[in-house]
């Protein structure tokens, strides 16, 4: 049985709080993925990997996380974030346990690409949807910041303990300790996860009931806002998987992600090669660790800043600004001051920052314009274009280099995205209900 039925629960604050930070924890622990730029850079020389080769188990496990979110959201909606959770903590650890028994390129693929990708992506389809549950519409996008943000600023600490543990202990090993210990927190933290009971929604106006109320409310203001305005009666309020799959919205939106995802995850999958071979950088690590506090930092305060002046401008401001940091970025060497360790410091925390700001403006908006009943798989659907973003620009990267031994396509292709995705944001207004109330 679901989660949502079991009895009510009392003190209705001290649980909301606590669903946030557990979620936000799981995410520290899944976020391992963003130290692949860290992790592929130590890949011992004899195994025979090319630069191109290197980014093949981070594409795997991106494309995989996407996709299993679909399964993983619609699994989370039917029978709780709890039980989905606690299956990817399953999956990390095994993943890795396998990645840490071979030299095989194509086995460590499955181990870190398929296996840990699925498991990042039934965690992380676990940790957003009970949280926000427990508050009101206007903090949807402070509390799914937050949540999210333990995934950016896992850097900050997976960075530098994947370096030590490799240095320490040899890669293989240090693979082995990781995904035991992230087995660990995340099984732990997911015993954690539940949603608030329907009766607490509708007394206390939390998640759809507050949702609901407020758009009625307030109609003009919703819609300027970038929520859904209130149904006519005898309509729907919310939109099915199917439903969203007819609106020209979530195609917009898809591809705005696929953008702004895609080049983030860029620039995450070859920082330290980046920092190495345009500036002489050896402290890449560092950097990865400064871009992980920017995507953390970034993930709320772009959560904040949506609820405030709304989605669509955020999404353009962070879409404009990204464009010009990876032009900026494409010009550092270590022959100009752009490539000095300060500057390149700078660039990086604010690509952090402007790639997270997707990670909690989409969920964000994803609610606002289809509802909260069925957003588990309805974000799953939205989520595959962070996955095919980053398989497809990271892979135009590592095949660019190898070919041309240089990013610069790279770079020039991804600003192009991101202008094209601020365009888009021009383009995006609510989705209405057209189909007469039936039961769903």
């Amino acid at each position: 049985m679901a989660e949502e039925m079991t009895a009510p629960q009392t003190s209705v604050e001290n649980h909301g709080w606590r669903v946030t930070f557990a979620g936000m924890g799981i995410n520290l622990a899944l976020g391992i993925l963003y130290t692949w730029s860290v992790i592929s850079k130590r890949v011992p020389d004899d195994w025979g990997w090319n630069e191109d080769d290197k980014s093949l188990p981070y594409m795997v496990a991106c494309l995989v996380f996407s996709l299993i979110m679909v399964p993983a959201g619609r699994m989370q909606d039917k029978i709780g974030p709890r039980i989905v959770a606690t299956l990817g903590g399953i999956l990390v650890g095994l993943g890795f346990v396998i990645a840490s028994m071979t030299t095989s390129l194509g086995v460590f693929v499955i181990g870190f690409g398929v296996l840990a990708g699925a498991g990042i992506g039934f965690g992380y389809a676990s940790a957003t949807p009970p949280a926000v549950k427990w508050f009101p519409p206007a903090k949807t996008g402070l509390i799914a910041g937050i949540v999210v943000s333990g995934f950016g600023l896992a850097s900050v600490y997976a960075a530098p303990l994947s370096k030590g543990l490799i240095g320490a202990c040899g890669f293989r090993t240090a693979i082995l300790i990781l995904g035991i210990g992230f087995l660990v927190v995340v099984v732990s933290l997911a015993q954690l996860l539940r949603p608030p009971h329907k009766v607490l929604q509708f007394v206390k106006g939390y998640g759809e009931a507050g949702r609901l109320k407020q758009r009625a409310a307030a109609p003009e203001k919703a819609e300027a806002e970038g929520e859904t305005p209130p149904a006519p009666v005898g309509q729907k309020e919310d939109f099915t998987p199917k439903e969203m799959l007819r609106t020209v919205q979530f195609y917009l939106l898809w591809f705005m992600y696929v953008c702004g995802a895609g080049a983030g995850l860029m620039i995450i999958a070859k920082l330290a090669a980046i920092a190495k071979i345009q500036a002489n950088i050896e402290l890449g690590f560092v950097l990865v660790a400064v871009l992980a506090v920017g995507n953390g930092g970034g993930r709320i305060l772009a959560g904040m800043l949506s609820d405030k002046i709304g989605r669509k401008a955020t999404f353009l401001i962070c879409f404009v600004v990204q464009a010009l940091l990876i032009f900026l970025l494409s010009r550092a060497t270590a022959d100009n001051a752009l490539g000095t360790i300060p500057a390149m410091a700078i660039i990086s925390a604010l690509i952090g920052a402007n790639y997270g700001a997707n990670l909690s403006l989409f969920p964000s908006i994803t609610k606002d314009f289809y509802g909260l009943k069925n957003f588990g798989m309805n974000y799953g659907l939205v989520f595959t274009a962070w996955g095919v973003g980053g398989f497809m620009l990271a892979k135009l990267a590592g095949a660019m280099y190898v070919k041309y031994e240089t990013f610069a396509v790279a770079y020039y292709g991804a600003s192009a995205l991101l202008i094209l995705a601020a365009v888009m944001t021009l383009l995006v207004k609510p989705p209405h209900h057209k189909l007469e109330a039936a039961d769903v």
